[in-house]
């Protein structure tokens, strides 16, 4: 089945065009790379699938349906930035997902919180930079979601947090769901991702398995990013 769907999708700002006619069809089971440098698109596209933008042309779909209050119940989003109250703690945070959203799971949310030994008293603004991207994107993968939108979850983190971050993600999504990662560290990403999207400059130039990548190339994904990309 098709979990993301894109149809000569275009978004203008003004007199930019951040994407321009995208074509994309992501069927359920990946996880999917949207790589590119920045200024590409790929919060663009993000934001769109989340509908949080109106496209300026074309249409994007999730299974099967425009973006709406129904999809956002399908759909867990992670956003580029703190998005989270800075006076709740981890309890609050956790209560607050269960009343929003009826796919949180909570026992799940508490056994990543706890494997980290936070401290759940502790008010988000309290916290390391590193905790809270944790403590984001425990709640966004504590959901049992169709289309999981992470944009830029292992930016600004150090080494160690991003081997979490990634093991959180491979390990708590639905085996039926998408999981669709914006990042521009192909190197650190390449290793846990099924297919990968390149933009630039707003339009799709591949779409490609890993494997298939990887064989028509002889590179690693990163080599292949930064010859096509190379200044």
């Amino acid at each position: 089945m098709e979990t993301l769907v894109c149809e000569g999708l275009s978004k203008d700002y003004g007199k930019l065009r951040a994407l321009d006619r995208v074509d994309l069809r992501l069927e359920e089971g990946k996880i999917v790379g949207l790589l590119g440098p920045n200024g590409s698109g790929k919060t663009t596209l993000i934001k769109l699938a989340a509908r949080l933008l109106v496209p300026s042309e074309g249409n994007v779909t999730i299974c099967g349906e425009v973006p709406s209050e129904k999809t956002k119940a399908i759909v867990s989003y992670l956003p580029d930035r703190n998005f989270l109250p800075e006076y709740m703690n981890g309890e609050e945070l956790v209560a607050m997902y269960k009343d929003f959203f009826a796919d949180f799971d909570e026992n799940r949310a508490y056994e990543m919180l706890g494997s980290l030994d936070i401290d759940l008293k502790m008010p988000l603004r309290k916290m390391s930079k590193g905790t809270k991207e944790k403590v984001q994107l425990i709640l966004t993968m504590s959901r049992k979601a169709k289309l999981y939108l992470l944009d830029e979850p292992i930016a600004g983190v150090d080494p160690a947090a991003r081997d979490y971050i990634l093991r959180t993600i491979i390990s708590n999504y639905d085996e039926n769901a998408t999981v669709l990662i914006s990042t521009h560290l192909i190197a650190d990403v390449e290793n846990v991702l099924d297919e990968a999207i390149f933009l630039k400059q707003g339009r799709v130039i591949l779409h490609k398995s890993v494997d298939e990548i990887k064989e028509s190339t002889g590179q690693s994904v990163d080599e292949y990013f930064r010859e096509v990309f190379a200044c």
